[in-house]
């Protein structure tokens, strides 16, 4: 159940990437995983920034790094960053193997000039 910071422990991620750009075949730079329902979206630097849309189509203001090795939240109804939170349901980020930017396969070579700064 998610509480009044907009978190939800117990929901699980919903996939390994990002799942708009997974269901039109595109690629990310990072990801991001939203606390309250587990939506794994693509960061702002990202061509679809997919996280962002996804808070504005819901409201769900709290995202968490989905990066190996980060565990910082991100608010975006306050602009801010938090340092730590409660710990979300496992995994807590995308297969190690997993590049970024990803998925394998589907990053063009020119991936750098298509990043949004």
């Amino acid at each position: 159940m998610t509480d009044d910071t907009g978190i939800d422990p117990a929901v699980p991620p919903s996939g390994a990437g990002c799942a708009e750009c997974d269901a039109a075949g595109g690629w990310w730079f990072h990801l991001r995983r939203c606390a309250a329902c587990g939506h794994v979206g693509c960061c702002d630097s990202s061509p679809g920034q997919h996280a962002t849309g996804h808070y504005r189509a819901t409201g769900h203001p709290v995202v968490q790094s989905y990066e190996p090795g980060e565990d910082w939240f991100w608010d975006y109804a306050t602009d801010t960053l938090r340092e730590s939170g409660p710990e979300l349901a496992p995994p807590a980020s995308r297969p190690a193997d997993q590049p970024a930017p990803g998925p394998a396969g589907r990053v063009p070579a020119d991936w750098a000039r298509s990043l949004h700064r």
